[in-house]
């Protein structure tokens, strides 16, 4: 299995997962910390260093992208990682925590717009250089907006479900409750799973359709 895997493909998939992973919990901790909650902040999760993110969550950021990668032949890396919020500050500051949930799928997109214009940029690419640039750069938009998409879902406890918690209270006791049933995390990612083919192929169909070359 190792053998018939793309090395440079894997490696470069492993760290476009980390540094976009970093970015997006990094986002979280810097809005909760303008919000007034230091938590992830004394956890040193104000960070684009992904070590900090990695200590909190080293099965979600290393093991899990790297057993993907080798069980999907280098055509798939998942992974997660998480900034602690204190949930007191939380419900005393709903709105806050809505902007500290949404932060993360922004901060995502950010990175995916920066791909994309670096790829209008490049345009056909004529050297080897401008090739590899164009490749990473590719990886950077397609697992940005995938990882945004995926997080914007309303499914607790992914940021979706933070975001509209955090600005409709009756939403929130509904979200506590489930939270509280047995498999909620299993149930979220089974109907993530179902439902994520369905919105992001429209979504990149179309942002890839805008790209000249496409990918």
């Amino acid at each position: 299995m190792i053998a018939s895997i793309d090395l440079q493909g894997a490696m470069t998939l492993f760290i476009v997962l980390l540094v976009s992973n970093t970015v997006h919990e990094a986002a979280h901790a810097l809005c909760a910390k303008l919000g007034g909650d230091l938590t992830a902040y004394r956890g040193g999760q104000v960070s684009l260093n992904p070590m900090p993110h990695i200590q909190r969550e080293p099965f979600g950021m290393v093991v899990l992208p790297l057993i993907t990668i080798f069980a999907s032949g280098g055509s798939m890396c998942m992974g997660f990682a998480s900034a602690p919020i204190d949930p007191i500050w939380a419900f005393h500051h709903p709105k806050r925590a809505a902007l500290v949930s949404l932060a993360g799928p922004v901060a995502n997109l950010l990175l995916a717009a920066l791909a994309f214009g670096l790829l209008q940029w490049i345009g056909y690419p004529e050297t080897n250089e401008a090739q590899t640039v164009r490749y990473i750069a590719g990886y950077f938009l397609l697992l940005n907006l995938l990882l945004a998409v995926f997080n914007l879902l309303p499914l607790p406890p992914l940021d979706g479900a933070g975001v509209v918690s955090g600005l409709l209270k009756p939403v929130r006791v509904f979200y506590d409750n489930f939270a509280r049933l047995p498999m909620a995390g299993v149930m979220t990612l089974l109907v993530a799973i179902y439902v994520m083919p369905e919105i992001f192929g429209p979504v990149w169909r179309e942002v890839n359709s805008w790209l000249r070359p496409p990918l």
